[in-house]
């Protein structure tokens, strides 16, 4: 038989796992923070030139809250370091180029690339899994910004331009 000190160590250490499993099982939310590329509401099409990003905080497949963050003019690589200091886990964009893919890759930050379209859409489409973005986004002009017709995101030079007014 136990004596009372032993039954209280075994009553505390049972509360103690029991603390341990619900917090276990609240770390097992799904939970992941979603950033965009984003202008006046839409997809801004030119990663590296991105000004903001809007960045949803997600729980169980379900917007909690949604903020914007500014690059502070960071280009490129810097915006993956960025993305990845305030904890995101996937972006959705327009076009991006080779080494902010690699860069994004290495922050083990999920890229959903050549998404032309208004913002909160693209982030409901994303979590009910219908998405529609172009694995193979590439953005290939840097030293010549666009030209002879190309854009980032696959569209027209014209179309691209139209898009950002």
């Amino acid at each position: 038989m136990k004596n009372a000190e032993e039954v209280i160590l075994d009553i505390a250490s049972k509360e103690d796992n029991l603390i341990r499993l619900i917090y276990l099982f609240e770390e097992m939310e799904e939970k992941m923070k979603i950033a965009v590329t984003y202008e006046d509401g839409k997809i801004f099409q030119h990663f590296g030139h991105t000004k903001r990003f809007k960045v949803y905080d997600i729980t169980d497949s379900k917007v909690q809250l949604t903020s914007t963050v500014s690059t502070d003019g960071s280009g490129h690589g810097a915006l993956a370091d960025l993305l990845k200091e305030n904890g995101v886990t996937t972006l959705i964009c327009g076009g991006i180029g080779d080494g902010a893919k690699r860069a994004l890759a290495e922050a083990g930050i999920e890229l959903y690339g050549g998404v032309s379209r208004d913002a909160d859409q693209a982030v409901k489409d994303f979590l009910a899994g219908n998405l529609k973005y172009n694995p193979d986004v590439t953005c290939r002009h840097h030293g010549n910004h666009h030209g002879e017709g190309h854009s980032c995101d696959g569209r027209s030079e014209d179309d691209h331009h139209r898009g950002h007014l």
